[in-house]
């Protein structure tokens, strides 16, 4: 068996080796002459995966090591009888890690607690349901929308959009599509923008055409949203640096880079591409996961708000201003050294270590601080 495969994906000669041969490409070097004499497809979301990559190919099955397949010809794969498979909820513990760090980052940089403000999630699966938990954990009004699930199950919790334009803040957590009823391509454009209360937060971790980049642009200076977190761009990799310039917080792309969120991945399209085949399982992906140098956060006697005590406890584990600081540099080199310079940052990334990885060790018994950093993934001592 042939395995062409993006050379970023971690761990594929652990895992796919003992299969066959591994031909490893740059995302940019996959084409249709590197896949032609290939039984299976390993990509991220750099390859775009059509006919024209696949025509005349022996690929019999695709895996991408993502949550979005927006980058996937998804019918031409099923007419071709192809298997395809993907990563869901691979990394939903890294971006809930990305979304609390930015909201900590916020509240203390302009004096505010989170405790009592509303949050508004916009999608609510693998990614929104643990945020919304979470916000909950900490006091937060939590506002849900998601149409697709609102209509399969009638829950009434969900509620419409317009509802959510009230909210401190709204976070974006769906997948990206162009047509359809629940189409999500600039769901977030003028219109939408103008809806949304003086002082608001957006944030954005999903796919950059979900919010009308030059409409975003426009309402920022105009104030309303208040501010914009933003980790997806409209044509990335050559990002809008004016755009960039008036949000609080800009990342390159990696709200899900953890090193968990990557080994979650790999391992789901293995067991997928074992299923396909009939291949006996041998790797064990946990055991890939090396502990973290500092795995223990103490907790000082005296602490008064278990909110600080959360926030400091987050932002040790990641600290997205680091990320944020690194973006903000494409400012200062050529427009053509912009695109390389973001896809650069994002290649080297040094994926940090998601919660679950770490003990907090509190000085006494405190239900109420246990409950909340244990809705964070922390282990508690």
């Amino acid at each position: 068996m042939k395995i062409a495969v993006d050379q970023r994906i971690p761990f594929v000669e652990e895992a796919f080796g003992p299969f066959g041969e591994i031909a490893k490409y740059d995302s940019r070097a996959i084409d249709n002459m590197a896949v032609k004499d290939a039984d299976a497809l390993l990509v991220r979301s750099e390859t775009k995966v059509d006919e024209k990559l696949l025509a005349g190919s022996k690929v019999r099955f695709v895996g991408t090591a993502t949550i979005g397949t927006d980058h996937v010809d998804l019918d031409f794969l099923n007419r071709q009888g192809i298997t395809f498979a993907s990563a869901p909820g691979c990394n939903s513990n890294a971006v809930v890690q990305y979304i609390f760090s930015a909201l900590f980052t916020l509240a203390e940089r302009f004096g505010f607690k989170l405790r009592g403000k509303t949050l508004g999630v916009v999608g609510v699966g693998n990614i929104g349901s643990k945020i919304v938990r979470v916000g909950r954990s900490l006091g937060m009004d939590v506002l849900q929308n998601d149409p697709p699930l609102a209509r399969s199950t009638g829950d009434s919790r969900f509620v419409a959009l317009d509802d959510l334009m009230g909210a401190d803040f709204i976070t974006i957590h769906v997948p990206y599509t162009k047509a359809g009823t629940d189409a999500t391509h600039h769901l977030f454009d003028e219109k939408r923008l103008s809806m949304l209360k003086r002082g608001t937060v957006l944030i954005n971790s999903s796919r950059g055409a979900v919010v009308d980049n030059p409409a975003l642009k426009a309402a920022l200076s105009r104030g309303v949203p208040g501010n914009a977190v933003l980790d997806v761009w409209e044509k990335e990799p050559n990002i809008d640096i004016d755009l960039l310039s008036k949000c609080a917080i800009g990342t390159q792309h990696i709200a899900g880079y953890s090193i968990d969120g990557k080994v979650n991945a790999t391992r789901m399209i293995y067991e997928a591409l074992c299923g396909h085949f009939g291949l006996t399982q041998s790797w064990n992906s946990a055991s890939v996961i090396k502990p973290p140098e500092h795995p223990v956060i103490s907790v000082e006697a005296g602490y008064e708000d278990t909110e600080d005590v959360i926030s400091s406890a987050v932002r040790k584990c990641y600290d997205i201003m680091k990320d944020d600081e690194l973006l903000r540099k494409i400012g200062g080199l050529k427009d053509d050294e912009r695109g390389p310079y973001f896809k650069g940052l994002r290649g080297k990334y040094i994926f940090r270590y998601e919660l679950s990885n770490m003990m907090v060790v509190l000085p006494r018994k405190d239900k109420s601080l246990s409950d909340a950093l244990e809705a964070f993934k922390f282990k508690i001592d």
